[in-house]
């Protein structure tokens, strides 16, 4: 998520040679993001070839920024 809220989109590709993951690692992650509404995904064909690219919801972007607020008041509470 935290790549995605800083890129408007990224291809499948992009995102695994970021973020140095595997096919299928990558892909249970993204699904279980897209299951959840936070993330837009979309299908094309570029030429011959399949890409799909990933992109953060409204609902994905609120979600992550509060979890970041409640790391950030984890640890600033010294609740570690």
């Amino acid at each position: 998520m935290s790549v995605l809220m800083v890129n408007e989109s990224l291809s499948f590709n992009a995102l695994k040679d970021l973020l140095q993951l595997t096919d299928g690692n990558l892909a249970t992650h993204l699904r279980a993001l897209e299951e959840q509404g936070y993330l837009n995904v979309q299908k094309q064909f570029v030429g011959r070839k399949p890409n799909t690219t990933y992109a953060a919801t409204q609902q994905g972007k609120v979600a992550f920024t509060n979890h970041l607020n409640a790391l950030e008041s984890f640890i600033k509470s010294g609740g570690f």
